[in-house]
């Protein structure tokens, strides 16, 4: 079910009040919706765990009184993370998300403790609590120009770990040069014959980006309502409860052309709409490309946060795209060729998610 509104109030650093986060809360259930998604992020949330259980029982009272069912996704590092959370989160149907970037090379390259010792171990024994807790919790790995290396060795990790939702992320604001992506590209070609390996052997899994541009294909004209529409389905809050279109946007500050309203005071709506309106105007060097319905180029949120403004697109967003596309549809042409079963029930059966939940359960 897609959420009408996802509120994303920081839990860290500054420090949410209780007061804001209700606030946040209740605009939410006002705006209409019988849905809407909270995601909690800071920072680390779970050095706020008071303030998340008092956020989730209020959200749980504004729908007994009649609003929307409220649903909650928290991202985290995963040091905050123990049985006591995790059976809360198991109780109250939290879906977790945790950053690991895969092997010991990977991860620790730039995930350290406030000591500046590895993070690896101690991180290592956390997901493994939370896969045993938590089976379809995403797993968050980003990808740099010095770790691209081990990519395929790290997804390989990860899913023999048990992560079944994988979720890789590029550095795009990191100094790629023309030999990193030469070597993130030969690691996606790896990722592909694993892709289609897993796929054959039946494992169930999801990967990004892999499983993004094989949508792109089979959805064709419709899968523009699934990628990023800056303002239109999302709401970020800061700590002090400025409204803001996404999360990389509250760092400009209540002052800024990206300040959307206040908790207190509702949306802006001419503010949203402008910014709405900004976000959809094309991009001059994508109008002949081939692949801009299948690209990420709509993403005003990463366009903004590596060049600065929402009208251009990063050159390592372009070189990336056209890069993976053809990986992508040469995996899927030789799963489809074979008429691989898992592969058509995931891509060509809508109810796939919910009948293999169904399956799993069943299994288990």
């Amino acid at each position: 079910m897609r959420c009408s509104y996802c509120y994303s109030p920081p839990l860290a650093g500054e420090g949410m009040s209780r007061e804001i986060a209700f606030r946040a809360l209740e605009l939410g259930a006002g705006l209409g919706g019988r849905s809407c998604g909270i995601v909690l992020f800071g920072g680390e949330p779970l050095l706020h765990r008071e303030l998340i259980e008092a956020v989730i029982g209020r959200a749980r009272e504004l729908t007994r009184q009649g609003g929307p069912s409220f649903h909650f996704k928290l991202t985290t590092n995963g040091l905050g993370l123990d049985r006591t959370f995790l059976d809360y989160a198991s109780s109250n149907d939290i879906l977790v998300a945790m950053s690991f970037d895969g092997v010991r090379e990977a991860h620790d390259a730039h995930r350290r403790l406030a000591d500046g010792s590895p993070s690896f171990d101690p991180l290592l024994a956390r997901l493994d609590e939370l896969l045993a807790a938590r089976p379809y919790s995403s797993v968050l790995s980003v990808v740099s120009p010095d770790t691209a290396r081990y990519l395929a060795d790290s997804v390989t990790f990860l899913v023999e770990r048990g992560c079944r939702y994988l979720i890789m992320s590029l550095d795009y604001a990191a100094r790629w040069q023309e030999p990193d992506l030469a070597v993130l590209e030969q690691q996606y070609q790896r990722l592909g014959e694993l892709y289609v390996e897993w796929t054959r052997a039946g494992r169930k899994f999801y990967l990004s980006p892999f499983e993004v541009k094989i949508a792109s294909h089979v959805k064709g004209c419709a899968f523009g309502e699934d990628r990023c529409e800056l303002g239109e389905r999302q709401i970020s809050v800061d700590p002090r409860g400025h409204l803001y279109p996404c999360v990389q946007f509250t760092r400009a500050g209540p002052s800024s052309e990206w300040c959307i309203g206040h908790v207190s005071t509702g949306l802006d709506l001419g503010a949203r709409q402008r910014i709405r309106e900004n976000a959809r105007h094309a991009k001059e060097p994508c109008q002949s490309c081939a692949v801009r319905q299948r690209c990420n180029h709509t993403c005003g949120c990463l366009n903004w946060q590596t060049m600065g403004t929402i009208h251009a697109v990063s050159p390592v967003l372009c070189r990336h795209e056209q890069m993976l596309l053809p990986i992508a549809d040469r995996v899927a042409a030789t799963l489809y060729r074979e008429r691989s079963p898992l592969f058509l029930h995931k891509h060509y059966n809508a109810a796939y998610p919910l009948l293999s939940l169904i399956e799993d359960g069943l299994e288990g």
